[in-house]
């Protein structure tokens, strides 16, 4: 079994990248073997096996259209239904622990508007379903923070679950972090709660254009700054047309992304009875603002007592670790900024407060390996997120088997333990390997 899975692998990444057979060092031109035209009455491997890879993919999008007609297929390991029933993630009981909740692409686009994480994606294609996987580490998660806004009645001796409102997701690659993330921001706002997402922390500190501000000491990025108040306003515009201001203070102005600075203008004013959309939207329209509103946000947020607000950031390790800007020391030498140093960054990492904030590492994004005693960061608040264990892996290989990954003909109880214990519970390798079950 092991062997075969290995063989087809193999086979099927030799088609993906094909090798070069030598290399030659020779100053002299090689001569081509093959006409310099293809010959257009005889089709390319490769425009054929895509051509058969089109078909097949249409093929099994029409006979999954047909499954969808018979509801005996959506059986799980022991004859347990595959699918929740529950009708919103609020709903979801510890009864629809490793079972599937369906999801639509529209439901999802309107509340995660600021885009969704990269394994969600892949398991959608990949699937051809929009369903995740009901785990138990998302269940104690969202009822964590349900706890925090509506504290249960706690036994007379005082023992109960420790609620935590600093919550930082860890794991090892391929766990869930970034998608039990995202469930839980769909939550909340399923929940009516006023929620600050950052999908991809790592785009505060790369790319756009850097500066250092005289006043404060530290690197702004405009760009970013502009970004996130765009992505901030998508879905929580109605939220915070509702919302005042609780500080008027002006806010500092910076260098504006390729316009440099204003003459004889060094702030802006916040009358008082300005609305929260007003001030990000200031910071949206100016650039010279943008940062600064970014800072003065953050802030605001702390003081919303009209409803519960989340702040979550995925690819939080970013936010430990060097930036990709430099700063000029000499005429050849340049010094690495970290990421502390960033305006943005300095105002939204700490989790040493009372507010409610969740973030989650990326070990996609290669930061490396940081220390367990991070700044800014309660000790208390990690929360390591397993891989699949054996029960759950089994719901996911006969959830694939409905939706066509594995040939039926092919699965057994033998080949998708084989296939568990080959992938340690990755969840990106099982989906991977059962394709090539025989």
């Amino acid at each position: 079994m092991l062997r075969s899975i290995a063989r087809a692998a193999a086979t099927h990444h030799h088609h993906k990248h094909p090798t070069i057979s030598f290399l030659s060092y020779s100053s002299k031109p090689q001569k081509s073997t093959t006409p310099f035209k293809p010959d257009p009455k005889k089709p390319t491997t490769t425009a054929a096996a895509a051509a058969a890879a089109l078909f097949d993919e249409q093929e099994r999008l029409r006979q999954l259209a047909a499954d969808d007609k018979n509801p005996s297929l959506d059986v799980g390991p022991n004859g347990r239904p595959l699918f929740s029933s529950a009708p919103s993630l609020s709903h979801l009981s510890r009864n629809d622990d490793c079972t599937y909740f369906k999801l639509t692409k529209d439901a999802l686009n309107a509340v995660l508007p600021e885009g969704l994480p990269v394994g969600m994606v892949n398991e959608f294609q990949d699937s051809m379903r929009t369903a995740l996987l009901v785990r138990r580490s998302f269940l104690n998660l969202r009822d964590n923070f349900r706890h925090v806004v509506d504290p249960p009645m706690w036994s007379s001796n005082g023992k109960g679950v420790k609620v935590r409102k600093q919550v930082l997701l860890d794991g090892p690659v391929s766990c869930g972090k970034s998608i039990a993330l995202a469930m839980l921001v769909q939550w909340a706002r399923e929940e009516g709660w006023l929620v600050f997402y950052v999908p991809k922390g790592k785009e505060w500190t790369h790319g756009g254009f850097f500066y250092k501000h005289p006043q404060t000491g530290l690197w702004d990025t405009p760009v970013q700054a502009e970004d996130v108040l765009k992505d901030f306003l998508k879905y929580n515009e109605s939220y915070l047309k509702q919302l005042p201001c609780q500080i008027f203070d002006p806010i500092p102005l910076g260098e504006g992304a390729g316009v440099g600075w204003l003459k004889d203008v060094d702030s802006v004013a916040i009358p008082e009875g300005t609305m929260l959309y007003e001030l990000v939207k200031t910071g949206i329209e100016q650039t010279h603002a943008a940062v600064g509103v970014v800072v003065r946000l953050r802030k605001e947020l702390s003081l919303v007592k009209d409803m519960p607000v989340l702040i979550a950031i995925d690819q939080y390790n970013n936010w430990f670790t060097f930036s990709e800007y430099e700063e000029p020391v000499t005429i050849r030498s340049c010094r690495p900024i970290h990421a502390r140093e960033l305006t943005m960054v300095k105002a939204f990492r700490s989790m040493m407060h009372d507010d409610m904030m969740v973030g989650a590492f990326s070990h996609s994004t290669a930061v490396g390996k940081l220390r367990k005693d991070l700044p800014d960061v309660p000790v208390d608040s990690r929360v390591m997120l397993p891989r699949y264990s054996l029960d759950e892996a089994e719901t996911v290989c006969h959830y694939y088997l409905r939706q066509r990954l594995i040939r039926r003909e092919s699965f057994s109880e033998e080949n998708w333990k084989k296939i568990y214990f080959l992938s340690n519970g990755n969840g990106t390798e099982i989906r991977g390997l059962v394709p090539f079950m025989r």
